[in-house]
């Protein structure tokens, strides 16, 4: 038990992390996927339906899958979106789908969120 809370307070940690870093620019379309400026994959939720306005990953979902946030200030355009999240927080969409990222996904190119969860988390493709 110890071991999961300890996994479990290291992935909010490093949500947290890299949330408030990569917060800052729209998603980009990048040869096969959407990634974020930097190169991180994007990923959408099977569960969340497209053009809702909503995302049902909040914690502790969250915490594996960190919402991609939109900066202050920052507007969307063409079949980008931005949703608001249950505890207020902006979060970018796309073809009306939320955008998450993977808390295990540490450098451009990096996919393991793909196909987790028996299939329902997949890489957005543009």
């Amino acid at each position: 038990m110890k071991r999961l809370i300890d996994a479990t307070l290291s992935a909010t940690w490093l949500c947290l992390l890299v949330c408030a870093q990569l917060a800052v620019a729209q998603p980009v379309a990048r040869d096969d996927r959407m990634t974020t400026s930097v190169g991180l994959t994007l990923y959408t939720f099977d569960n969340d339906v497209p053009g809702s306005g909503k995302s049902v990953c909040n914690p502790p979902c969250s915490n594996i899958f960190p919402p991609y946030l939109v900066e202050s200030g920052a507007s969307a355009a063409g079949e980008l979106s931005v949703i608001e999240r249950a505890d207020g927080a902006k979060q970018w969409a796309y073809k009306g789908k939320p955008l998450y990222l993977w808390f295990d996904d540490k450098k451009p190119g990096d996919t393991g969120g793909d196909g987790m969860n028996r299939g329902i988390w997949r890489i957005a493709k543009p």
